[in-house]
């Protein structure tokens, strides 16, 4: 198992074949399977001369690029270890993990360049490392695997320095394998990368299309107008989006089914998919096949996956299964457990643990977080959620957006479900505040419809649309309305950056 395999066996079997398309501003590079493979070895010969080996680590500071994939590819061509970074980071964040990941290279996209500035390592742009490349001989492949260290994922730190999860070949192989066992991953799929390289969910999709020598898309960022051009363009089949970027799709005036009628399979995640939002993905592509992941950077991608069946089935819909994220995968054992480890029966929330070859052995350089992570060899995820008695999981909550009220329990994503049914609300996030008297109050911070105003709607009214829903205590006891939330890289709300301006 190593993750330039699947190349060499595309090179043996289609090598004209087209693997790898950037479409950038204004221009558009393809790259054959022969010239992929050809470029990924010069690279290597290039990464080589600047002193790195198997091992070594290397950081990547760029958006997804062409040049970033012959970059990561060349990485493990080596056996050295692709650090991709997060090109939203602030520099004392990109410091952290250069300093962390003991990076013995920094190839960076030259718009990023200044990100890196006063860091004690050498650096290379992306495109400097290519024209370097052009002038090397290609150097054999190591096909370094199993347990090597592939890559060091760095985790959002939102609660503090991000960690480094450390993730091998086999890890992402077996993640690989997981979700092609649940869903035939066709060779002739053409798989637009637009979920950044930086995160597992873009990452594995590369790495899973590697291996069956599908064809790849890279796009830079996700601009509504853009994406749909090129998935009308290049035919487009498949693609992994979260919640706000399929929003943004839909809601793209340039956006007709027809023009998006060439994806046939797209797999959402990463946050909690609005139940309208979802039914009216489903009428714009009716031929589609939609799925649910759930997965973590500690897992090297899905370990759960809600098939297409019960996106689309009256029977699977009436049993709950529209908003699970499915059974557990190849490979993957999953528990609902209490806050001592214990099992609980179908239907009791408590905290969901995994186990199996895609999980990380831990983090880089960080043998306490290590510890705390597990528990008898299961890996503590963080998120709270329920199974039913047929296994299916569903997700409740991050722990830790628990909000403790007066005693009682509140999970923020179903107070936000209950604010975004509102149909003057757009978007909702909630959160915890201090409270004297009962510990936490429950917050709503509210993204109005287009051409709504906070008067038409009313803080008591959205308390009362609320009180109809869902249990006094989880209701709403302040609302902050804004024009839009705060975004991760991977269209995470930061609910850290939400107290900070609720508090301000």
């Amino acid at each position: 198992m190593y993750l330039t395999q699947g190349l060499h066996r595309s090179l043996q079997r289609h090598p004209q074949k087209i693997a790898l398309t950037h479409v950038g501003e204004g221009f558009v590079r393809q790259h054959s399977f022969a010239q992929l493979l050809d470029g990924i070895a010069r690279h290597a010969a290039a990464l080589r001369a600047h002193g790195v080996g198997p091992g070594d680590r290397v950081a990547l500071l760029a958006p997804n690029h062409d040049l970033l994939v012959r970059a990561l590819f060349a990485c493990w061509w080596l056996g050295a270890v692709a650090c991709p970074l997060n090109v939203r980071w602030s520099a004392p964040e990109v410091a952290h993990a250069l300093q962390d990941s003991g990076a013995r290279l920094l190839v960076v996209d030259a718009e990023l360049a200044t990100l890196a500035h006063g860091a004690d390592l050498p650096a290379l742009t992306l495109t400097q490392l290519a024209d370097e490349a052009e002038a090397h001989v290609p150097v054999p492949d190591t096909r370094t695997g199993g347990d090597a260290l592939a890559s060091i994922l760095y985790t959002g730190g939102t609660t503090g320095k991000s960690k480094g999860v450390v993730l091998s070949h086999s890890n992402f192989w077996t993640a690989s394998m997981t979700r092609g066992a649940e869903l035939n991953n066709a060779p002739d799929s053409v798989s637009l990368l637009v979920a950044p390289l930086f995160h597992v969910a873009g990452l594995g999709r590369l790495i899973g299309q590697s291996i069956v020598g599908g064809a790849c898309i890279t796009m830079a960022q996700f601009r509504p107008a853009q994406v749909l051009a090129a998935i009308e363009a290049h035919g487009i089949t498949d693609t992994i989006m979260v919640p706000t970027m399929l929003q943004a799709l839909l809601d793209e005036p340039g956006f007709t089914p027809v023009r998006a009628a060439s994806l046939d399979r797209i797999a959402f995640g990463a946050a909690p998919m609005p139940p309208d939002l979802l039914e009216r993905a489903l009428a714009a592509w009716p031929h589609a096949e939609f799925f649910q992941a759930y997965g973590l950077t500690e897992t090297a991608g899905a370990v759960c996956i809600n098939l297409p069946a019960n996106h689309r089935s009256a029977e699977a819909r009436a049993q709950g299964r529209l908003h699970s994220v499915g059974r557990a995968g190849l490979g993957a054992e999953i528990l609902v457990v209490d806050e001592s480890g214990h099992p609980l029966p179908p239907g009791e929330v408590g905290e969901i643990v995994v186990t199996g070859p895609m999980v990380t052995r831990g983090y880089w350089n960080n043998p306490q977080a290590t510890a705390g992570a597990f528990r008898d060899g299961w890996f503590r995820t963080g998120d709270a959620g329920r199974m039913d008695a047929d296994g299916y999981l569903f997700i409740v909550d991050r722990i830790k957006d628990m909000i403790i009220t007066g005693g009682e329990n509140v999970y923020c994503a179903e107070v936000e479900g209950a604010l975004r049914s509102h149909p003057l609300v757009s978007q909702a996030a909630v959160i915890g505040l201090p409270d004297a008297r009962w510990g936490e109050t429950v917050h709503a911070v509210v993204v109005l419809a287009e051409g709504a105003d906070p008067s038409q709607v009313g803080d008591e009214a959205l308390r009362a649309w609320c009180r109809d829903r869902l249990a006094g205590y989880k209701c709403p006891r302040g609302v902050t309305y804004l024009n839009a939330l705060p975004l991760s890289a991977a269209g995470k709300v930061l609910k850290n950056v939400l107290r900070e301006q609720v508090r301000a």
